[in-house]
């Protein structure tokens, strides 16, 4: 064997490793017994112990400076393997270990105090994943601390480039959210029963509609909405509101998304560095363009509407028309997941400075309740009335994931971009919605992005998909020009 068939089978070895420790922290959150929290940390622990040690095992070193490229997929793939041995030996095995329990059981101590309104019983939890999120920064910085956790997301991207473009959404976002708001007419929000079996029924139809694979698929229930694992075994989780079906049917989309793209790509990246979404922006890419652009298009909404007619009699919708202004129905409401399209930034940009100001240790853990209320009062005009609508209301923070949020946001300006080349690429993509298939753009998705998968870096792979660089501008226009019709502005 050539020194890069050796690295490559090692590598494969380390990457199913990897979806099996994946496929555990799926197991904790929708079907683990609550007992087993203390079990199951020791068991995630040992296994990061163990992947640990292969991502930074010497040979790797030698392989890599022995092996040589004969293909655009060999380069790439040493390229991301180097990546990853550099980033991996800078974390002592001790702190890899103990990020992974900490953060294992912080996820339960989060979900039990988020259910009982406690931040008091996380907080101390909280500290101690911060201090170790530090301390993981320190030692892989080269300079901003931030910038070191960013990286794991969003190859690339740095904060700075990031605000800036927060900076130049903002003033858009916000002057349209005040002229949508001060229309004369407003959707009502529903006032209706939807029982939750008939609920998870539709959800299933519409997984179906955006060309989920179901014989590698499943879908489960989940205190945070997720998916996890890809491949031949890439699993969703949605939740109910039997007041709110859109939390339900839109997180069920959004998960399909991001599970369609890992189903989409090539079989001969499985277990490689390239088989898995290059970027966290880019997995949001799929998730956000099959739940907002292509879901809540006035096409999907108007056959969604018949099957919830179907299901549940008379809802208090006169019309195809109303039903699509109340699924984009704008609302500072206070729960990212459940956020109207121009909200939903806003409510990144928040976690973004937030979580950015704990890194650099600008905010301390025992502060963030109270910068959490006043930066949501001043940027979304009502007052947090409970913590699990304010800081307790994401996952993300309890399991470590400081520098994700931003991502979203950034997927959000791809799927912009992606939207826009995309109809202009392919007709019929309405006509085909209208009655309930995605497939027309959900297959352009496939061969132009989701087939490639690491490919190429994050960037680059939404230029090479649209033909153009990334920029927030696409976004905007759709946002103004959707939500003017809607709101007759």
């Amino acid at each position: 064997m050539t020194a890069y068939q050796e690295l490559a089978a090692f590598q494969h070895d380390t990457e199913a490793l990897g979806a099996i420790a994946e496929r555990l922290g799926w197991d904790q959150e929708t079907m683990m017994p609550r007992g087993a929290t203390d079990q199951r940390a020791d068991e995630i622990a040992a296994l990061e112990g163990v992947l640990h040690a292969r991502r930074t095992d010497p040979r790797i070193e030698d392989w890599l400076a022995r092996a040589e490229a004969t293909s655009e997929v060999e380069a790439r793939t040493l390229d991301l393997i180097a990546r990853s041995y550099n980033r991996n030996t800078r974390i002592p095995a001790r702190l890899a270990a103990e990020l992974a329990r900490l953060t294992s059981l912080s996820q339960g101590i989060w979900a039990e105090a988020r259910a009982n309104e406690d931040p008091s019983a996380f907080l101390p939890t909280l500290e101690e994943v911060v201090r170790l999120k530090r301390e993981e920064a320190e030692c892989l910085s080269n300079g901003d601390l931030y910038d070191a956790l960013l990286d794991d997301y969003e190859p690339g991207a740095t904060h700075r480039q990031l605000g800036a473009m927060f900076d130049r959404m903002r003033p858009r976002l916000v002057a349209l959210r005040e002229r949508v708001l001060g229309a004369e007419t407003q959707p009502a929000a529903l006032n209706h029963v939807f029982p939750e079996a008939t609920q998870l029924r539709i959800a299933r139809i519409c997984a179906t509609a955006f060309g989920y694979d179901w014989t590698r698929g499943r879908l489960d229930m989940a205190v945070h909405p997720f998916s996890s694992g890809g491949g031949n075994d890439a699993r969703i989780t949605t939740r109910v509101s039997e007041s709110d079906p859109f939390n339900c049917l839109y997180s069920t989309i959004h998960e399909v998304g991001h599970a369609c793209y890992e189903q989409g790509i090539d079989p001969a990246y499985r277990f490689t560095p390239l088989g898995r979404g290059v970027s966290m922006g880019v997995h949001e890419s799929q998730s956000r363009i099959y739940e907002n652009q292509l879901g809540r298009s006035a096409p999907f909404t108007g056959w969604l509407y018949q099957r919830m007619v179907e299901a549940f009699g008379d809802f208090g919708v006169a019309s195809p028309e109303a039903f699509h202004a109340i699924v984009n129905r704008v609302t500072p409401g206070f729960i990212r997941t459940e956020a109207d399209e121009l909200h939903y930034n806003l409510h990144i940009m928040l976690r973004f400075d937030l979580e950015r100001d704990l890194i650099t240790g600008k905010l301390e853990v025992t502060d963030l309740e109270e910068a959490w209320n006043a930066r949501f009062a001043a940027d979304f005009g009502v007052a947090v009335d409970r913590p699990s609508h304010g800081f307790l209301q994401d996952v993300h923070w309890p399991v470590g994931l400081f520098g994700y949020f931003p991502t979203y946001s950034l997927g959000n300006v791809y799927a912009g971009c992606l939207n826009q080349a995309m109809r202009a690429a392919v007709p019929g993509i309405d006509a085909s919605l209208a009655q309930g298939s995605a497939a027309p753009a959900t297959d352009w998705l496939r061969a132009h992005l989701q087939t490639h998968g690491g490919l190429r870096p994050p960037a680059a792979t939404i230029e090479h998909a649209c033909g153009f660089a990334p920029t927030e501008v696409p976004l905007l226009d759709y946002l103004e020009a959707k939500f003017s019709a809607i709101y007759g502005l």
